[in-house]
């Protein structure tokens, strides 16, 4: 048991190198994010008219009308994730969507924390470590 132990420990780092695991991370966050986008959306951006009344009730904010708060949520999950994509301004995406999910754990759904706690968990690693070697992050800053 230890020498497969010690193998795996040896290959695992080349089979699942970092560049993969920051890739999956931000196609897997990406993607949560921009669903939940589309669904807020008709068209190509336009906002629709439940998703005003959406903000108005359910997701009522403190501070922040609907009439701003919406179509700021539809953007950002438009936009972020993309960025998350392509690997291009990783670090400032993730902790974009890191507000994001602090905001919608705190005053619209709490009781959701397993769900935010597994998005912060994939967020994290991409605000310390960036895209990775497979982002244009990488690609442009080197």
């Amino acid at each position: 048991m230890h020498q497969l132990t010690a193998r795996l420990r040896t290959r695992l780092p080349q089979i699942l190198p970092p560049a993969l695991q920051l890739l999956l991370a931000r196609l897997g966050i990406a993607a949560v994010f921009f669903l939940s986008g589309r669904t807020k959306v008709q068209g190509f951006l336009t906002i629709k008219p439940f998703t005003y009344e959406l903000f108005r009730t359910e997701y009522a904010l403190p501070l922040i009308p609907a009439e701003v708060a919406a179509p700021l949520s539809a953007y950002a999950e438009h936009l972020f994730p993309l960025l998350l994509v392509l690997g291009l301004g990783t670090r400032v995406s993730a902790l974009a969507l890191l507000g994001m999910t602090a905001v919608i754990e705190i005053f619209v759904y709490p009781n959701a924390w397993p769900t935010h706690l597994l998005w912060t968990a994939v967020l994290l690693p991409l605000i310390a470590n960036g895209g990775g070697k497979w982002s244009l992050d990488r690609a442009l800053f080197k």
